[in-house]
């Protein structure tokens, strides 16, 4: 390169930069009047979302280049939030397979149990049972104790309870297992999601939200595909008085994510929004300074918050003999009766009654149909064996099965072996929710929650219709896979929407009480299934229809969340 050559590159770089600077003179007064005229001065006095987004900001900054690229790109992001995504994802990922690792083992262990369709529904349900009882429970602890702790606390109790159904040889004493399995798992939706959205900007909170939902749908690919690999393998141990066979290793395995997130959660702090609410301002300056120093490199000392507007009545308050009393049993006790009290108590009542109804009709049609795939997956592939090239409907398939099948009442026999068919099928409709999860991560903040729930709910309703009228196992695959993308990309909305509506002393409490109708739409959507695809097999999808496209529209009459501050 020439002299000139490099002279010239320099005076065309000094003109860019000139005028980037006169283009963007009033954004960097407006960020200096937000931010504090003074980012050396180190008391600067701001609100929660201001310090939130500071923790990516470097205290010192050299020059307008340097603040642009700041407040443009990082916007209180760095390593510490990449991080927290990860193990609140998990969180997500390991409670998912916990759930859907049921609808795996039916078809292999309806010999070993001794199922039928109706012990198959409650098989399914006793974890959602579970989960209602716990769901409450853990999120007032939460709200009172904190998120970490109840986290923690929750995933050891999940492993343990997972490994113990691995190794139970009765019916009975499995369904025990799963059900303490699902008071454990109860508190794990509410809580999880709380402490994450706690942490998030609100210009990325529904970006970030729909992230941590992806992982949802990264549990599913998971735990199909390790059931693709484990359970037809016939790998495991058998004798007269134990059986250790490849349904139960599959579950053994599906324990280990558990025990993981509870050492990874030990790295992460608490919520300081939760320490906030709970008048404990000087822990919420050093978790702020803690994601600080992680996400810029630079010294604790140099964070420019020294007191958050948000806690000065808390200051000034300071602790009372209520406050005083959090720690014991009876004060505990008393924020879970205090707190159901108001979520039922206006203005907060319309948005509880409201959050209930939407997650009870969406989760009947997710938990109803996405559980019950692989089983007519099974039953498809049963009756192609025997009627090969001749088409059929869900109902002519089911009567089949149902009436002269391998495994029916009327057959002496009965075989655990299930076709790997069945399981790829599986992992490529929950794989078709890849591209759905995406769409909503990179657009939930552009076009809302609301538009996401109300396009998931229609065309997930409308897959469900169209169940009815398939003909062949092909044309069924396709219909789930549909099914499957459209309902993830709602529940990401939905997740968010209801995250956000309720106020941070409420927050955990208030997404218990809709998990619990959520988890109550699981129990009624596998038993209805389970009754009605024997009984009067059009029932069902034309109910789950109905139920998903009504509930979608609720959420219209809620407010809007969207890039709007916690509150």
């Amino acid at each position: 390169m020439t002299l000139r050559n490099a002279l010239n590159m320099k005076l065309k770089w000094k003109f860019w930069v000139s005028r980037f600077k006169m283009k963007n003179r009033n954004y960097f007064c407006y960020s200096n009047r937000v931010l504090g005229k003074d980012f050396n001065n180190q008391n600067q006095d701001v609100d929660f979302e201001t310090a939130i987004e500071m923790t990516g900001t470097s205290g010192r900054i050299l020059s307008i280049e340097t603040l642009c690229l700041t407040n443009l790109l990082q916007k209180g992001y760095g390593r510490f939030h990449y991080f927290l995504l990860v193990v609140c994802g998990f969180v997500s990922t390991s409670e998912e397979m916990d759930v859907v690792s049921m609808s795996f083992i039916l078809p292999s262990a309806q010999c070993d149990l001794k199922l039928n369709t109706y012990t198959k529904g409650w098989l399914n349900s006793i974890i959602f049972i579970g989960m209602m009882s716990g769901a409450y429970i853990w999120g007032s602890v939460a709200d009172s104790l904190g998120r970490k702790k109840v986290l923690i606390l929750i995933s050891v109790m999940t492993g343990i309870c997972i490994l113990a159904s691995g190794f139970s040889q009765s019916y009975s004493l499995f369904m025990f297992f799963r059900f303490l399995n699902g008071a454990a798992l109860g508190g794990s939706g509410p809580v999880i999601w709380s402490y994450f959205a706690e942490f998030q900007p609100k210009k990325k909170r529904g970006s970030m939200l729909s992230f941590m939902a992806a992982f949802w749908t990264l549990g599913n690919l998971f735990v199909a595909g390790l059931a693709w690999i484990v359970i037809p393998s016939g790998i495991g141990y058998e004798s007269p008085d134990f059986k250790l066979n490849s349904w139960r290793i599959y579950l053994l395995i599906c324990s280990l994510p558990s025990f993981l997130v509870a050492m990874l959660l030990c790295f992460l702090p608490e919520s300081p929004k939760f320490l906030l609410s709970r008048g404990e301002h000087d822990k919420a300056i050093e978790v702020f300074r803690h994601i600080y120093v992680m996400n810029t490199g630079s010294d604790a000392s140099s964070y420019p918050v020294r007191t958050l507007e948000v806690a000065k009545k808390a200051i000034e308050l300071k602790f009372n003999e209520e406050y005083a009393s959090k720690n014991s049993c009876s004060g505990m006790l008393g924020d879970v009766m205090r707190n159901g009290k108001q979520l039922f108590t206006s203005p907060i009542l319309k948005f509880t009654v409201i959050s209930i109804v939407i997650n009870f009709s969406f989760h009947i049609g997710y938990y109803g149909l996405m559980m019950w795939f692989p089983e007519l997956f099974n039953r498809f592939n049963e009756y192609s064996q025997a009627h090969p090239g001749q088409p059929a409907t869900i109902c002519g398939v089911t009567e089949y099965v149902v009436n002269s099948g391998v495994n029916s009442e009327n057959s002496a026999t009965c075989s655990e072996k299930i076709a790997g068919s069945v399981f790829l099928e599986s992992l490529i409709t929950v794989a078709a929710a890849i591209p759905s999860n995406i769409f909503a991560v990179l657009g939930i903040d552009r076009l809302g929650r609301k538009f996401f729930l109300v396009f998931s709910t229609f065309t997930s309703g409308m897959c469900a219709i169209g169940l009815y009228f398939v003909h062949s196992s092909t044309t069924n695959l396709v219909v789930s896979a549909v099914f499957s993308s459209a309902i993830s990309c709602g529940n990401a909305a939905l997740d968010c929407l209801i995250t956000e509506v309720f106020p941070t002393n409420l927050r955990a409490t208030g997404v218990a009480v809709s998990m619990i109708a959520a988890r109550l739409g699981g129990i009624i959507g596998n038993i209805v299934i389970a009754t009605l695809l024997d009984l009067y097999c059009p029932a069902p999808t034309f109910i789950i229809a109905f139920l998903l496209i009504g509930g979608g529209l609720l959420c219209l009459f809620l407010p809007n969340t969207t890039r709007a501050p916690l509150a």
